[in-house]
């Protein structure tokens, strides 16, 4: 059981939000400030979490938001996506049934994806959205209370590969519709976007 969270998830949903990285393909720009159609990335990253009670932010706060969210890095900074997951969903006020993971250069994922895929995880321990090769992307939705099983302590948080998390997870794979899988890594993809 995660000492930060005693008490056991009751139902509800909540999301977080990584936008923590180096963006090294973009020369280092704060990705979640990247402007698409008007609005920053991260604003579009929290649209996707329009049903969940709260949304944690991991990264810095330099990009407001239109809905209030709650920022915070992981310890130490730049931990990649299993500490910054699980320093997310410790930062959460109430522990939700199932905790939403998207990674903030994802525009293209809505409410809607999260619903399906929140549908997916019914009976399961989480579901993530897969690109057109089967790629698992950092879209998804796991329950929280089989996150603490597989939970690492927190030296082997720090750098460790998603994958390796979500191994021991019953996960369902959903299919990407449309642009839902693209991801902005570089300053090209975001012009295809912009298209």
């Amino acid at each position: 059981m995660n000492p930060h969270h005693p008490s056991p998830a009751t139902g509800g949903f909540a999301g977080v939000v990584l936008a923590g990285g180096t963006a090294a393909r973009m020369d280092g720009v704060d990705k979640a400030s990247v402007e698409l159609a008007g609005r920053s990335l991260l604003d579009h990253a929290v649209d996707a979490f329009v049903d969940a009670d709260e949304v944690v932010v991991v990264g810095p706060d330099t990009v407001r938001t239109a809905r209030p969210v709650t920022f915070v890095v992981e310890d130490p900074p730049r931990g990649g996506p299993v500490a910054g997951l699980l320093t997310g969903v410790d930062t959460l006020l109430r522990v939700p049934h199932l905790v939403g993971v998207l990674a903030v250069d994802m525009p293209r994922v809505t409410a809607a994806t999260m619903r399906r895929l929140r549908e997916a995880a019914a009976g399961r321990d989480g579901a993530f959205l897969v690109d057109g090769d089967g790629r698992r992307q950092l879209a998804g939705v796991l329950d929280t209370a089989r996150l603490d099983v597989v939970r690492p302590g927190r030296e082997a948080q720090h750098g460790m590969a998603l994958h390796r998390l979500l191994a021991p997870l019953d996960l369902a794979g959903v299919a990407a519709s449309g642009e839902e899988a693209v991801d902005v890594d570089t300053w090209s993809d975001l012009r295809d976007l912009r298209g």
